[in-house]
């Protein structure tokens, strides 16, 4: 693997953005929710997979003494399949695990691929949002993960 982890800047919004809106679109996150995110340092931690000089993947945790939670994760659909996204998440439950005893998180209900990678990080379902993802009205599956 090529792609290096280092955290996310203000500079990566334009690369982030369009890989957001790539995978995402219509439910798409805006610049100033990331500014906004990126801006809370203390209990937030986003993180890029760059290969040169290229943003092929981004994540984000938010995180506090009780619970974290993992806000977003995006891989450009060129370089799916080739574990980043795996790299990206084990990163944040990481530093997860040292914050927090439990990780939550949305997943698209019609994102498989996404559920099996989490469940293989030791997430399972705990319920679901109707219409949770706006303004698509895509439901989402909510996951629970206990520190291990």
């Amino acid at each position: 693997m090529s792609e290096r982890l280092r955290p996310m800047r203000l500079a990566d919004l334009d690369a982030v953005l369009e890989l957001e809106e790539q995978l995402f679109a219509p439910d798409t996150w805006t610049r100033a929710m990331y500014r906004d995110e990126l801006s809370r340092t203390d209990s937030r931690s986003y993180l890029v997979a760059e290969d040169g000089d290229r943003v092929v993947g981004y994540a984000g945790l938010i995180a506090y003494d009780d619970e974290a939670h993992v806000a977003t994760i995006g891989v450009a659909e060129d370089r799916q399949g080739e574990g980043i996204g795996a790299r990206l998440l084990d990163a944040l439950l990481a530093e997860a695990d040292r914050r927090s005893p439990v990780v939550l998180l949305e997943v698209r209900a019609d994102n498989q691929v996404a559920q099996e990678l989490y469940r293989r990080r030791g997430f399972t379902e705990v319920g679901r949002r109707p219409r949770y993802y706006q303004p698509s009205g895509t439901d989402a599956v909510v996951m629970k993960r206990e520190k291990l």
